[in-house]
């Protein structure tokens, strides 16, 4: 939970990728399960900087391999990051640098502290990408899916130990 106003509200996590359809709904329907399990007050959303897939559903390969680990995110729908979720969000993850870029375009400086590149959880200053599976194998999205898990999973914790509040 984060104070806004005096007011308790929910933590307000964002994911975004390109399109929305690969990496970032992966991550939001991994955090969204993980918030879900360990009974935390933290709501979670993805966008995509680019607006190719808006209203449609996860790539069927993702939903596929999230389905195979227990996770469905066919639910979800693509849309586009717009300047307003600097301020809807408390903590905005970009993918790959690209993305980091897109988002951090539209945002002034005090807004761009809120976002972070997703692996510098797991991997602390080394702004590693998640990379894009959407043109390679089926092994690209199980690979991801990992990195995601692993990055979600380390998020969880700090906010459960305060880190992030």
């Amino acid at each position: 939970m984060t104070i806004r106003q005096g007011i308790f509200v929910p933590m307000k996590i964002l994911m975004v990728c390109l399109g929305n359809i690969c990496r970032s709904p992966m991550a939001d329907g991994m955090m969204r399960q993980i918030v879900k399990e360990r009974n935390m007050d933290v709501e979670v959303d993805g966008a995509g900087t680019a607006s190719y897939h808006v209203g449609d559903p996860p790539d069927r390969r993702m939903q596929a391999t999230a389905l195979e680990h227990g996770v469905d995110i066919s639910y979800l729908r693509a849309r586009q990051f717009v300047a307003e979720d600097f301020d809807r969000f408390d903590i905005i993850y970009a993918m790959d640098r690209s993305n980091y870029n897109n988002i951090t375009a539209l945002g002034t400086p005090d807004q761009i502290g809120k976002v972070k590149m997703l692996l510098d959880e797991i991997h602390p200053g080394k702004r590693l990408e998640v990379p894009d599976p959407y043109y390679g194998g089926d092994e690209g999205f199980e690979a991801v899916f990992q990195m995601v898990k692993s990055a979600c999973e380390t998020i969880a914790d700090k906010i459960e130990s305060g880190e992030y509040s």
